[in-house]
């Protein structure tokens, strides 16, 4: 399952140069990443009052062209992998009408209790693992061959 997101860089993103800052870039993944989550039929507030709560454990960017003030951004979010106490999501970033990713991202989350402590969902939370396992993209027969 993909999910888009849309942004226009706001001249507050960006440096002297009118580019937009690294850092804004971890933010736009959370608003494609939180839109992934609604499109799976949930959101953030849902899972929390669950008691279960997904905090950052990895981040990973690669900048590859720069984003400009005023630019019509598309954040594409995929989650990629889940395990009973992690979830995988990877992002690109590209200009509306231009395929061509500007950046490309992941972000690994655990899934914890309110405690911090790991918990397996696939045990605790089995309605809601199914729905992270279905929005997984199963890869083709062909691409298990490679």
């Amino acid at each position: 399952m993909v999910a888009r997101s849309h942004i226009v860089v706001r001249y507050a993103e960006t440096d002297q140069m009118g580019i937009a800052h690294h850092s804004n870039y971890s933010i736009w993944y959370e608003v494609a990443r939180t839109e992934l989550i609604k499109k799976m039929g949930m959101t953030y507030t849902e899972i929390e009052q669950q008691g279960l709560i997904m905090p950052l454990v990895e981040l990973y960017s690669k900048y590859i062209s720069a984003a400009y003030y005023e630019d019509h951004l598309i954040v594409q979010a995929e989650l990629k992998k889940v395990t009973g106490a992690k979830l995988e999501i990877e992002y690109v970033i590209y200009r509306e009408n231009d395929e061509t990713p500007i950046n490309v991202g992941k972000t690994i989350h655990a899934l914890v209790g309110r405690n911090l402590k790991p918990v397996n969902v696939k045990k605790e939370y089995p309605e809601l693992y199914q729905k992270l396992i279905s929005a997984v993209e199963k890869p083709l027969l062909e691409d298990k061959e490679k």
